[in-house]
């Protein structure tokens, strides 16, 4: 929030970029991307001689590429991007390049502050981890995942540890994977690991692991629970505190577990739980029914659901209010279906303490409260156009391109990071005008 509240909040529009003019320039213009201040805004293009390079603000870097994937800004404004040259991956950090290269690089990670970043690297046919330029000394037969510590001084990836000849399957059900955590590996392995996370004090790991075709469970720095479940889906740690919550599956259904107790009803299905900023309240999506989607906040679900899909649940500042992005699809085999098309079918919404916009959209991103929590808003693509849409009132204008708003820290304004007539620009608008 401090950072959000040094941006420039009183220049009403700035003219950023003329894309229409990339686009005239250069034979391929692909993937724009907006820094989170709206200041700058980066693409890949192609050159004359079909190679790439990237353009950010107009400023064309000289040097080209094969390939150049993950383009990000940085908080600060930094832009990063990993390229291939030469048959060798490397990072670049604003056009200067870790020493290091590698034989492929991947799952760009950047920590909370955007201060540290992290990858998943292959080298000399062996896979680990590369932490700001360091790339780790021990080094695995493969690597699967990243997590970067909540301070950006820790790494952990899912590690295979031995190599298995083709359709050995005995040698598999014995257990090959564990976790590594800054090139060191935990000393128990598993027949599977997923969902690697971090503490909130960057101190513990947690995993899920599977023992063999049955039985699941949660381990955290390589110990795991007492109890075993049929299945389990990803941990989260609990904001300031140790203590670690998991869906886990009984006999008699879906449950929420708290450092191995069971503590929530059982439902059909149950997954993508979150806490609260202030840590006392757990939001998580889960099915009723068969067939049905909806959100429970302290194990007590929306009265509404839906047969499609329901999103990850959003808390807002004060941690009283949820919402979460849903969709409802229609039968395509109903008649009245039939005779309508499917207009209706694959329409998504954002629902808020259970009770959905009037309207709905092609595509809906994440919702976004206020900082007061009044307010929630939300990109959302209709009828090939992208606008705002808050409290389910959609926006007045629409645009070629649109990034997510920001709110100002007093929740008046918002800023604007959007493509319209072929032009980026930057605007900064009081609400009531949206």
């Amino acid at each position: 929030m401090n950072q959000i509240a040094e941006w420039d909040w009183d220049t009403k529009e700035k003219y950023i970029a003329d894309i229409n003019e990339w686009r005239k320039k250069f034979p391929v213009v692909r993937g724009l991307v907006a820094s989170d201040d709206g200041e700058k805004i980066a693409t890949v293009i192609q050159t004359e001689d079909n190679r790439f390079t990237t353009c950010v603000n107009g400023d064309v870097w000289e040097e080209t590429f094969e390939r150049l994937w993950s383009l990000k800004f940085t908080p600060d404004n930094k832009f990063i991007c990993l390229t291939y040259k030469d048959y060798e991956w490397a990072l670049a950090v604003d056009k200067e390049f870790w020493e290091d290269r590698f034989d492929s690089a991947w799952n760009l990670t950047l920590s909370p502050d955007g201060k540290n970043i992290a990858i998943n690297v292959k080298k000399e046919e062996s896979y680990g981890v590369s932490l700001n330029g360091n790339t780790w000394e021990n080094r695995f037969v493969d690597a699967r995942d990243i997590a970067l510590s909540p301070d950006g001084t820790r790494t952990a990836t899912l590690i295979q540890t031995k190599r298995l000849k083709e359709g050995d399957i005995f040698g598999f059900q014995e257990g090959i994977w564990t976790v590594a955590v800054d090139g060191t590996p935990w000393d128990k392995t598993f027949v599977n690991v997923w969902g690697v996370t971090f503490s909130p004090d960057s101190k513990h790991v947690a995993v899920e692991v599977r023992f063999n075709l049955y039985d699941y469970t949660i381990a955290i720095d390589g110990k795991t629970w007492e109890k075993v479940y049929n299945c389990v889906w990803e941990p989260l740690f609990k904001p300031d505190s140790n203590d670690i919550i998991a869906p886990v599956k009984t006999s008699d259904g879906w449950t929420l577990a708290i450092n191995g107790q069971p503590v929530w009803d059982t439902y059909v299905q149950l997954w993508n739980q979150r806490f609260s900023p202030d840590g006392r309240r757990i939001a998580a999506i889960v099915a009723p029914e068969y067939g049905r989607w909806t959100i429970a906040v302290d194990n007590i679900p929306w009265n509404n659901s839906w047969s499609d899909a329901v999103l990850p649940p959003i808390f807002s500042p004060d941690s009283k209010r949820v919402a979460a992005v849903v969709k409802e699809s229609r039968n395509p085999f109903h008649m009245e279906s039939a005779l309508h098309n499917v207009e209706g079918n694959n329409r998504y919404s954002i629902a808020v303490d259970g009770t959905p916009w009037p309207g709905d959209f092609e595509m809906v991103w994440d919702p976004i409260f206020s900082p007061g929590s009044d307010k929630v808003l939300a990109k959302v693509e209709k009828n090939g156009k992208y606008f705002i849409a808050i409290d389910g009132r959609i926006g007045k204008h629409g645009y070629e391109a649109l990034w997510n708003p920001v709110f100002s820290p007093d929740g008046e304004k918002l800023l604007i990071r959007c493509v319209e007539g072929g032009r980026y620009y930057r605007r900064v608008v009081p609400i009531h005008e949206i």
